[in-house]
């Protein structure tokens, strides 16, 4: 079984296709998952591998790692650009998110003060008025959005909620009008007996009508790039993700790059 990629609370750089040379940050477990998602695609895993047995790192404990890895690089001339949140699982679920997020930002002002800073959300905690004031604090905050339809992010993200409802998530998206960058993941396959397809005309066409609802400043597309631990899952190619987003742009005027 696929399991989780980072063992490590502090993790690179390494070299992101979307944001350059990037310094991980996970603040799930380093040996477990923990995530209000289970994405079929999700490159940690799927949920049922557990959270392990070494519990999130306290908000002490990832401002000492991350410190010390930023002196390293600063001492070594080592380059970066951007500082992310990502991991093994959703990040904005830590419990002192927000007071991570200052201590990020304190360091990465000292070491490294042109770095951005970035957070990969699945958008699942924006209601919660302290984690949508720490996206407001970062360079880049990076939010999902995989489908418009319900029955779509049902059987792709499985949320664990089940009063999740993408209308409530595009509203509350629609907050960082302007400032927020939105990612979709598009992608085609089958998984237990089920279709999944979010690049059809109906789905792209309801793409289309949220992203002119929320208004981000950016939209991301992109595609499978490494193993899936849902098996039947086909990558869109670049070609067609690059029609995709040449349409989204036409619709909505809003700057869309694809990965």
């Amino acid at each position: 079984m696929q399991t989780v990629l980072f063992h490590s609370t502090i993790f690179g750089p390494i070299h992101s296709r979307r944001l350059g040379s990037s310094l991980g940050i996970n603040l799930m477990p380093a040996d477990g998952k923990v995530c209000s998602f289970d994405c079929l695609y999700c490159e940690a895993g799927f949920n049922a591998q557990g959270p392990g047995k070494a519990g999130l790192p306290s908000r002490t404990e990832v401002a000492r790692l991350l410190e010390e890895k930023l002196q390293q690089m600063k001492k070594s001339g080592e380059p970066l650009d951007v500082i992310t949140f990502s991991g093994n699982g959703e990040p904005t679920l830590h419990p002192d998110f927000a007071g991570v997020i200052d201590d990020t930002i304190r360091l990465r002002d000292r070491y490294f003060p042109t770095v951005k800073i970035s957070v990969l959300t699945n958008s699942t905690r924006i209601g919660d008025n302290q984690v949508a004031d720490a996206l407001r604090r970062i360079d880049n905050n990076i939010l999902k959005l995989d489908s418009a339809i319900d029955g779509t992010v049902q059987r792709l993200d499985r949320p664990n909620s089940p009063d999740y409802s993408v209308e409530r998530v595009i509203s509350e998206l629609s907050q960082f009008k302007e400032t927020g960058i939105i990612q979709t993941m598009l992608l085609r396959g089958e998984h237990d007996g089920n279709t999944i397809d979010n690049t059809t005309e109906t789905e792209i066409s309801a793409l289309i009508d949220a992203y002119r609802q929320i208004r981000p400043r950016s939209i991301m597309l992109y595609s499978i790039d490494r193993k899936t631990p849902a098996e039947r899952l086909h990558k869109v190619e670049a070609d067609e993700l690059k029609a995709i987003a040449d349409r989204i742009m036409a619709e909505t005027s809003i700057p869309v790059t694809t990965a």
